[in-house]
């Protein structure tokens, strides 16, 4: 499923246009990163958490060359699944 499946799903479930269903979507998932942006938690009880980690900075080696590398500090988002969505998945 891909975001214009998700529109359309939204759209049909809640019977609102799909306009109406697409600036819904985006304002989710504007909320989302705005959330993480401000390195908070978002947590959608019974679907999951999402949350900012931040990777440290560590040296690693050019699979070509094999000279060794910096890798720079980085920040990720992750995503642990809530029971609801694990019972339904399995």
């Amino acid at each position: 499923m891909n975001k214009v499946d998700l529109i359309s799903a939204v759209a049909d479930e809640t019977e609102l246009p799909r306009t109406k269903a697409a600036q819904v979507v985006d304002a989710v998932l504007a909320k989302i990163a705005a959330g993480l942006t401000a390195d908070k938690e978002v947590r959608l009880v019974g679907f999951g958490t999402f949350s900012a980690a931040t990777r440290k900075a560590s040296v690693g080696r050019n699979p070509r060359t094999g000279e060794e590398m910096q890798i720079p500090e980085s920040t990720s988002v992750k995503f642990k699944a809530g029971k609801q969505l694990k019972d339904a998945v399995s």
